[in-house]
């Protein structure tokens, strides 16, 4: 018997770069010659909701942004941020694409991530063509590491919690999967993670 019915990835740090974590931001924000400070306070109390899709990306530029007048549009600003979404150097996607392709349990994901940014990664790097589910904190409502995201897909799931697989970059995160009895791994590469799915028999 295969030993999981379903295998889940976190997308930033794993499959692909991270889409709008300090670093990108940095960058977009010395792109557009943003004071650092005020825009790390100033996303900090509008990213929990933005990324469970409790206010539009709108809302979220203009609270961190837009608050005064720029020479650049919010659409300027989105591109730039999406922009930063890069392939992973020794990432997973292409795991994820034998796992789908292989027909022997179902692959999804489980990631936080803001829905503009989301379904943009999605599509860019044809991730969704390879998924049966997506968890993301901007469809179902819930971050990472929080159980109650953990809980919510496994009663969407229906299935046992021993029988999923989850598989994240972040130690935290892959805590909070263990805690409610899903099995995880924190990846830390693809030649790692063929490794440990191979002990596991699943490769």
């Amino acid at each position: 018997m295969f030993p999981f019915d379903v295998i889940l990835f976190d997308v930033g740090g794993v499959l692909l770069t991270n889409g709008w974590d300090h670093r990108e931001r940095a960058a977009v924000l010395d792109q557009f010659h943003l004071d650092r400070a005020e825009f790390e306070a100033r996303h900090a109390t509008q990213n929990d909701a933005w990324e469970r899709d409790a206010i539009p990306v709108t809302k979220y530029l203009e609270t961190t942004v837009f608050y005064v007048p720029r020479s650049f549009s919010q659409d300027d600003f989105l591109g730039a941020i999406c922009a930063q979404s890069q392939l992973l150097e020794d990432g997973a996607l292409g795991i994820l694409g034998e796992l789908a392709a292989s027909d022997r349990c179902m692959v999804g994901v489980l990631n936080n991530e803001a829905r503009a940014t989301n379904d943009y990664r999605f599509e860019q790097f044809g991730i969704r063509k390879h998924l049966q589910v997506a968890f993301s904190s901007c469809y179902v409502g819930l971050r990472k590491p929080g159980k109650a995201i953990y809980k919510r897909a496994l009663d969407i799931l229906g299935k046992p919690p021993e029988r999923v697989l989850f598989i994240d970059d972040r130690e935290e995160n892959t805590v909070g999967a263990e805690a409610v009895g899903m099995k995880a791994i924190q990846f830390q590469g693809a030649a790692a993670l063929r490794r440990e799915l191979g002990n596991l028999g699943v490769l």
